[in-house]
C-alpha cells in the first residue's frame, strides 16, 4: 500500500468517522467491526462513528477471547471468523425457482440476489488475497457465476494494515500479508495520531479526493512501513514452502495421516471459517402446499460425509481420507487449479478448531524430510 508514497494521504484520528460519512452519503451500506457472541464480525454501522475502538483478540489453538488493547487503537485486532467470502458467495442463496401457473405448466425462473452496495472498512490483507481466489473460481472464464458477480460488484474495500497479528497469523509465508499491497479501494495504516490512506482503484481515489487529506509526511509513511515489517516479523507461525504440491502428493501413506484423524472431529469449523473454501450444496426446497419449489445452494465441507458420496459408494468414507482431501488440495492441487497455495495465512482454521489442530504443524511433520520452495 505504499508503493506510491507521494500519493497517500494523511486522516487524523478523530477523522475516521467523515470517510464513513462520505461512504453512507454515497449509498454504501457500511459494515465494520462489531462485538457479537464473544468475536469481531462485520456487521452495518447505524452512525457514522460507530466504529469501536479498544479491541484486541487473543488467538491460539482452538482459542478466541477479546482483550483489551491498551492504546484504545481502531483496529488492534487481526480478525474474527468472518473474512469478505459471505458477502460475495452467499451462505445461502436461491438460483432459481419453479411454478405451477393457472394451467398446471411448470415454469422456471431464474433468482437473482438484491445486492446493496456495501463499504467493508477494517478488511485485512490475507483476505483481499483470499477474495482473489474467490474471483478466480466464481468469474473465471467459462464458468462465470451471475450470483457472485452481481454482489462482487457492489462492494467497495476499505483494506487496513495488520499491526498486531494473531499468534495464529502466518500470512507473511504465504505472501498475503500484513500489509495490504492491491485489491483494495482504499487502503489505512493506523499509526498514534490517523492513518496513512491511498487509493487502490478509480472509485477509492474519487472518494479519497473529496475528503481533501494533507499528504502524509516522509515520517508517517516510513512509520507505517516499519509497522508492517514489525508485525511480519513477529509471526511465529510459518509454512515450509510456498508450493507444496509435490512434498503433499509423494506423502499420501504418510502415518501423520491416521494421528491427526484421530484428533479431528470432522466438524467442518475450518472450511466454514477459512475465506477461500467454497464448495457448497444445492438442495430443492418445495413450497408446502406443492405449488412451487426453490432450488437453492448453501456453504458445504469436504468434512461432511455426504460431500463424498458418489452412485453406490463414498470416496472419502472415513475422517483420515477427508482430511488429507482438505489439507492437499488446500496446499497442493490448488497449484494445478489457480497457479498458487489456496491458503493465504489467516489462522482461522486454527483458533476455531474445538481440538487445536495446527495446520502448520501438520504440514511440518508431513514434509518434516523434504520441502518444495
Amino acid at each position: 500500500m505504499l508503493s506510491q508514497p507521494d500519493q497517500a494521504g494523511f486522516l487524523p484520528l478523530d477523522q475516521l468517522h467523515v470517510l464513513v460519512a462520505r461512504l453512507m452519503q454515497l449509498g454504501y451500506q457500511c459494515l465494520g467491526p462489531a462485538v457479537e457472541n464473544g468475536a469481531i464480525v462485520m456487521r452495518e454501522l447505524v452512525a457514522p462513528d460507530g466504529l469501536p475502538r479498544g479491541l484486541q483478540a487473543e488467538q491460539a489453538p482452538g482459542r478466541y477471547r477479546l482483550t483489551q488493547d491498551p492504546q484504545h487503537r481502531y483496529f488492534a485486532w487481526a480478525n474474527g471468523p468472518q473474512a469478505i467470502k459471505p458477502q460475495a458467495f452467499a451462505p445461502k442463496e436461491a438460483l432459481w425457482r419453479v411454478e405451477r401457473n393457472e394451467a398446471g405448466a411448470l415454469q422456471f425462473e431464474v433468482v437473482m440476489p438484491v445486492a446493496p452496495a456495501q463499504a467493508i472498512i477494517g478488511v485485512r490483507a490475507c483476505d483481499l488475497a483470499a477474495l482473489s481466489l474467490q474471483d478466480a473460481h466464481f468469474l473465471r472464464k467459462g464458468r462465470h457465476d451471475p450470483h457472485y458477480a452481481q454482489r462482487r460488484e457492489q462492494l467497495f474495500l476499505v483494506a487496513v494494515q495488520c499491526a498486531e497479528p494473531a499468534t495464529t497469523c502466518f500470512c507473511a509465508s504465504t505472501g498475503d500479508g500484513p500489509t495490504p499491497t492491491a485489491g483494495y479501494d482504499l487502503a489505512l495504516a493506523e499509526l498514534a495520531d490517523g492513518f496513512i490512506a491511498v487509493a487502490g482503484s478509480d472509485k477509492g481515489e474519487a472518494v479519497l479526493n473529496t475528503l481533501k487529506l494533507a499528504p502524509a509526511t516522509p515520517q508517517q509513511i516510513d512509520a507505517a512501513r516499519l509497522q508492517g515489517q514489525a508485525a511480519a516479523a513477529a509471526q511465529t507461525r510459518s509454512l515450509p514452502g510456498r508450493n507444496l504440491h509435490d512434498a503433499l502428493m509423494s506423502r499420501l501413506e504418510h502415518s501423520r495421516w491416521d494421528e491427526v484423524a484421530s484428533r479431528c472431529l470432522a466438524c467442518g469449523n475450518c472450511t466454514a471459517v477459512c475465506p477461500t473454501c467454497f464448495c457448497h450444496a444445492e438442495v430443492d426446497e418445495p413450497a408446502l402446499d406443492g405449488a412451487s419449489s426453490e432450488h437453492a445452494r448453501m456453504w458445504d465441507s469436504c468434512f461432511g460425509e455426504s460431500h463424498g458420496h458418489l452412485h453406490g459408494f463414498n470416496v472419502r468414507p472415513d475422517i483420515r481420507s477427508r482430511y488429507r482431501q482438505w489439507l492437499t488440495h488446500k496446499l497442493a492441487t490448488w497449484h494445478v487449479q489457480f497457479g498458487r497455495s489456496g491458503c493465504v495465512g489467516c489462522g482461522r482454521c486454527i483458533a476455531w478448531c474445538p481440538v487445536g489442530i495446527d495446520l502448520t504443524e501438520e504440514v511440518a511433520a508431513l514434509t518434516a524430510s523434504e520441502v518444495k520452495a
